[in-house]
């Protein structure tokens, strides 16, 4: 469909269950184009609101119930059979996971598009503990990057400063909620299909 070179901002938290959806469509956009889409991937911390001063989640890590419904109707809609319910995932803090994203992002950028989709996938296909370090570890050497490598990012203050640093940013950006997408200004938020990430990219 498009044949055109672009670039895509993507806010996302691997613990939402609209993000995991959208991840979808984003894969499915790919394979539409003619030319790759660069996509500029930056994290968000969805529950950084109800973080303390340690950086614990008060409260709990549970979805809403209101959230069911939408979900449910999204899988039904667009064939995403392999996605677990919200109430039988694990609640995760996917802090660590964003963490280690990032540092792939920056350090190891071709193996970052299949640690992205190993990290949605391990949560809300499998149901994996993806707040484990191990469990991290064991979802990054599945696509080619060392536990070593993992051990060390989840034990480096620098890494956890870039990462909140990332997180200020976004929140300056006036972003507020995920998945929101951006692309030559124009700014998206929520659960986008893939004719619809086409024609936002588009500008249509």
């Amino acid at each position: 469909m498009a044949d055109h070179r672009a670039t895509l901002r993507e806010y996302a938290d691997y613990a939402c269950p609209f993000c995991y959806l959208t991840h979808r469509s984003l894969e499915r956009y790919r394979g539409m184009r003619e030319e790759p889409l660069v996509v500029d991937w930056r994290p968000y911390d969805l529950r950084g609101d109800s973080r303390d001063a340690n950086g614990d989640i008060e409260g709990g890590m549970g979805y809403p119930e209101q959230v069911a419904q939408p979900i449910e109707q999204l899988r039904a809609e667009h064939d995403a059979s392999e996605m677990l319910a919200p109430d039988t995932v694990p609640k995760v803090d996917s802090h660590d996971a964003q963490l280690v994203s990032l540092s792939v992002k920056n350090d190891h950028p071709d193996r970052w598009v299949a640690l992205d989709g190993a990290l949605f996938a391990a949560l809300w296909e499998d149901g994996r503990d993806i707040d484990n370090e191990d469990v991290l570890a064991d979802v990054a050497s599945s696509v080619g990057i060392e536990a070593d490598t993992v051990h060390g990012v989840l034990a480096d203050d620098e890494s956890r400063e870039r990462l909140a640093e990332r997180f200020a940013d976004a929140r300056h950006s006036g972003v507020t909620d995920v998945p929101t997408f951006v692309a030559d200004g124009r700014t998206e938020t929520g659960f986008l299909s893939a004719d619809e990430l086409d024609a936002f990219v588009r500008g249509e």
